[in-house]
This record gives C-alpha cells, sequence and structure tokens, in this order.
C-alpha cells in the first residue's frame, strides 16, 4: 500500500479567530482552547501576536504545553504571529519584532505582503525593500533558538492576478530564507476553487508543495472548499479555526475540514494527520466547548457537528434511514461525536416516533396502542403552531406524560404581569415590567406568591417563576432562559404565537429546547417555560410530596 502524506493542520482560533466580533478571550480561555485543540490533534496553535495586548503578552510569557498548564501527551508546536521587522530598521532594531522572538515558543507565522499594490499603499516601501524584509526576517527568526520559521503571504492570490511575477518572488524569497511553510493567504475571501487549484499548481513549481500552506477566508462560503482544493493542488498545510471563527465571515471551519480529510477517501486514502479516530470521535464536544468558553449558543445546522447535521424529520426518509442508514447519511454520526435525530413532527410516521421513543429511554413496544394516540396528538397539536423537531424537551413531556411518567410537581394557580412606562426620580423616560406568580408545589398546603421584575414582560415572568419554587428550587438554580425566539404563525388581530425556549444548566452544561403555543405571546412564553422547568425536574428525578 502506497505510503500516505502527511497533511499539517494549523489553528489559530486564538489570533485569528478572536477577530471575530464579539469574540474577546481571557488568559485561561486561551489555556482552555489551547486544551481542546491539542487533544484534538492539530499540529500547530497559534497563541496571538506577543506585544500586541497585555493578553498575549501574558499568554506568551510561557509555553503552556511547556508548563503545564496544557497537559497533553502530544503537543502541539506553540506557535507566535507576528508581522516582518520594519523597513527603515534591522531586526535588531525593531521592537515588535524582538517581542516576537523574545516569546516562549516553537515556532513564528511571520505575515508579509505579497501584493505590489499593499506594498506601496500599506507599506510605502519599494517592491524590493519588501522582499529583503522577508528574507532578513526569516533569517533572524531561524537564528533564535532554531525555531520554526514561517511567512503568511498575505493578499497572496489577488497580488499574483495582479502581479504574477512578484507575488511568486516573494514565496520563493521565504523559501529561499529557510521558512518551513509559505503559506498562501486569501485573505479578501474572494478567491474561487477553480482558481485556487491553478494557481497553487503554480506556486509548487517555485516553492515545493512539502513547504506550501494554505489560509483561506470565508466570505464567498468557499473557505472549506478552497482549502481542499489547495490539498489537491499540493499544499500540505492547512490553517483555519474551530468552529470557522474569524474576522468578517470567518476562516476555513476546521470542524468541516478535518473530518472531510479524516472520512472522504479521495483524502484518507493519500492523506494522514496526526489526528486520530478517537479523537476525531471527540469532535461535537470540542465545537461545543468552544461555545461554552464563548457564551453562544452552538450552530444547529453547522456540517458534522451541529444538531441538526444528522437529523431527518419526514417520514419516507426516517423509514429508509433507520432500515440502512447509508440511504440519507454521507459518515456515521459517531465517528465525529455526533448522533442521529429522527424527528418528531406533523411529518412524521410511526417509524420517527417509535425511533425518538427508544432514544428518549421510554419502554414502548412498537405495536403498543398509545403510539397511535402520541403520534395524532403531534400532528394535531403542529396543526395548531407547535413545533417539537425544534423542542425535544417538550416533546419527551409530552410522550412521558401520556404514558404516566411525569409527576405534577407543581402547579401555577395564577400569574400577573404589569408593564409600565413612566419618568423616573430624574425625569427619564423607562419602562418596568414585573410579574407575580402564585403556585402550590404538590403536599404543600400553602400556595408561593413571588414577585420579580425584568427586563420585558417574559424575562420578569421568568425570574419570578424560578424565585421560590419550594424543595425544588435548589434543582432549578443554575438554569437560565438563553434564547428566545417568537414567531407569528397567523395575522390580524387573533394572531397566534409560537415561542421557542433554550435553557441552559450551568451546572451541566445541558441545553433543550421548549415550545408554548397561545394568540397571547405572555401566555405562550409561560408554557414554554413551565415545559423547561418540569423537564429539569424530571431529568433531576425530583421526588413528590
Amino acid at each position: 500500500m502506497k505510503k500516505r502524506e502527511r497533511l499539517y493542520l494549523f489553528d489559530t482560533t486564538l489570533r485569528d479567530g478572536a477577530q471575530t466580533t464579539g469574540v474577546d478571550f481571557s488568559v485561561d480561555d486561551k489555556r482552555r482552547i489551547a486544551k481542546i485543540l491539542a487533544d484534538l490533534g492539530v499540529d500547530y496553535v497559534e497563541g496571538g501576536y506577543p506585544g500586541a495586548n497585555p493578553t498575549d503578552s501574558e499568554f506568551f510569557a510561557t509555553n503552556p504545553f511547556d508548563t503545564g498548564f496544557v497537559q497533553t501527551r502530544t503537543p502541539p508546536r506553540f506557535t507566535a504571529f507576528g508581522m516582518t521587522k520594519r523597513a527603515g530598521r534591522s531586526a535588531s532594531n525593531d521592537p515588535g519584532f524582538q517581542a516576537i522572538l523574545q516569546s516562549k515558543t516553537d515556532a513564528v507565522c511571520l505575515v508579509a505582503k505579497a501584493w505590489d499594490y499593499h506594498v506601496r499603499v500599506a507599506l510605502g516601501i519599494s517592491n524590493d525593500e519588501n522582499i529583503e524584509g522577508i528574507i532578513e526576517s526569516v533569517k533572524a527568526v531561524r537564528a533564535s533558538g532554531g525555531r520554526e520559521a514561517m511567512i503568511d503571504c498575505e493578499h497572496f492570490f489577488d497580488g499574483y492576478k495582479a502581479n504574477r511575477a512578484y507575488a511568486l518572488a516573494c514565496a520563493k524569497a521565504a523559501y529561499d530564507s529557510g521558512a518551513r511553510w509559505v503559506v498562501l493567504c486569501d485573505t479578501n475571501g474572494g478567491t474561487l476553487p477553480h482558481e485556487i487549484a491553478e494557481i497553487v499548481t503554480d506556486v509548487t513549481a517555485i516553492v515545493p508543495g512539502s513547504h506550501l500552506g494554505i489560509h483561506t477566508h470565508n466570505d464567498t462560503e468557499n473557505a472549506v472548499a478552497n482549502t481542499l482544493a489547495a490539498v489537491r493542488a499540493g499544499c500540505r498545510q492547512i490553517q483555519g479555526t474551530l468552529n470557522g471563527l474569524g474576522e468578517r465571515c470567518g476562516n476555513a471551519n476546521l470542524t468541516s475540514i478535518i473530518p472531510s480529510l479524516l472520512l472522504k477517501s479521495e483524502f484518507a486514502e493519500h492523506f494522514e494527520t496526526r489526528v486520530t479516530p478517537e479523537s476525531l470521535a471527540g469532535l461535537v464536544r470540542a465545537s461545543r466547548l468552544l461555545d461554552e468558553i464563548l457564551n453562544r449558543a452552538p450552530h444547529r445546522h453547522a456540517p458534522y457537528v451541529g444538531e441538526s447535521a444528522f437529523a431527518t424529520k419526514a417520514g419516507i426518509h426516517a423509514s429508509a434511514i433507520l432500515k440502512e442508514p447509508e440511504t440519507y447519511e454521507h459518515v456515521t454520526p459517531d465517528s465525529v461525536g455526533n448522533r442521529r435525530r429522527v424527528l418528531v413532527s406533523d411529518q412524521a410516521g410511526k417509524s420517527n416516533l417509535i425511533h425518538e421513543l427508544e432514544r428518549l429511554g421510554v419502554d414502548v413496544t412498537r405495536t403498543d396502542p398509545r403510539i397511535v394516540t402520541l403520534l395524532d396528538q403531534v400532528k394535531s397539536r403542529e396543526a395548531v403552531g407547535y413545533a417539537y423537531d425544534g423542542a425535544d424537551a417538550s416533546f419527551e413531556l409530552l410522550a412521558r406524560r401520556l404514558l404516566g411518567e411525569v409527576p405534577q410537581y407543581f402547579q401555577v394557580d395564577s400569574f400577573r404581569v404589569m408593564v409600565e412606562r413612566r419618568h423616573n426620580a430624574l425625569g427619564e423616560q423607562v419602562t418596568v415590567s414585573e410579574a407575580q406568580v402564585k403556585v402550590f408545589v404538590t403536599g404543600e398546603a400553602e400556595p408561593l406568591w413571588s414577585v420579580a421584575e425584568g427586563n420585558g414582560p417574559v424575562n420578569a415572568l421568568d425570574s419570578a417563576l424560578r424565585k421560590d419554587l419550594g424543595r425544588y428550587q435548589s434543582i432549578i438554580k443554575d438554569i437560565e432562559l438563553v434564547d428566545y425566539k417568537v414567531r407569528i404563525l397567523t395575522g390580524g388581530t387573533e394572531a397566534v404565537t409560537r415561542v421557542l425556549v433554550e435553557t441552559h444548566d450551568t451546572s451541566t452544561g445541558e441545553r433543550w429546547f421548549t415550545v408554548g403555543v397561545s394568540p397571547n405571546i405572555v401566555d405562550a412564553s409561560f408554557e414554554a417555560l413551565l415545559d423547561s422547568i418540569n423537564y429539569k425536574l424530571l431529568k433531576a428525578g425530583a421526588c413528590v410530596g
């Protein structure tokens, strides 16, 4: 069997991913993410830009893989990012460049202009001065303790199309000076796969593919396709980010690239990486851990790792997929740590329903007449607006209630919500929401009254409901409402509203979705909130009485 070629995975989540709108990593965040990446099996972790800000300076004061901050059996190469030396100065007389050299890293990745337009406009120097800067910078890195030197050829593909000879000259200068990797960057993200393939093929005549890397952005939704096209054309280092983080539309998504490399025969038969089948099975977990650190909801429709990546709700598809999974699955879900989801909806048949009940651990036989009753209930309820394909927790409660498996933990006797718009003591116009809830906990003679204010009527109602639930309070204390979606199902003054609520348990990391429907948006919201709390109590095994 022909020996497979080695591909090297370079993760820039901590540097390029940090440029994502709304993302701001702490030092502790960076260490936690570095551990996730090390466990996954990437070859390089680019930690940031030493000296650019206090966080990166602290992070680069030590190598996290050498000091015990990140414990892993086979650590990746810790990499610093920076710029080539400034024009008009030597490498030894450039404080910013020296900060990079003084960082505790295994490798240094320097960005260099490869488009003559940027050399003129951004740097204000001659083309020759830019190439001299690349050469001197690479040599300085190699002389600083034998670390790997890499050059990110910024705007390479646009530069190639504008001035092929100069772009190639920049790449050749980096390689001839001793750069381990010459990385071709689609910085603006506008290059298409066929262009990537043609240009990379041309570059391999100047720089061997064993020293070529690819770095793409997703501005045309082609970053993953461009990366794979570059690998086919000769690149052997792949740069990207976990979950596709990055400025504008993001970088090439390693959570899509890595499984494609390992599970698609065109790549798996010819290439190998440091990612093992065992670590690949932790891909979903790695993706979700990053979302937890960022306090973001996971992208449900993400390829491979999304909750809906292996979901189907059409009855005919469900029947086929349960008999022969290959009919509608391009890879096995468990290969990436995901699972098959056969959804329950108004398009569902008995196959969907039985599969979902089995997954939930509901003990029923295929001939149980209650299955038909449940299916009828699902379809009739979805006819008036419910949607269970996106609300697993509400479906499980519906099914278990039909089977008599959900106790009545408490009963809401009444609730009231008040919204007042007024001027405060400073004369500022404010809107205040206040909710009052009266609850009877099963087995208790006296009701519990709770009052709470909130940022809007639903937040106030949620706060009041979870403020005091008697003996169940300790069970629900760590849950929080993290997403709230409203859809108006019918028009006019008698509009029916559907509310989908996402709840997060901060103690376990679990998330679940519940649904409520009513002509009154507050009532629909309250129904979804009640399901959310009852689901938590059911899963926690709460006792009644």
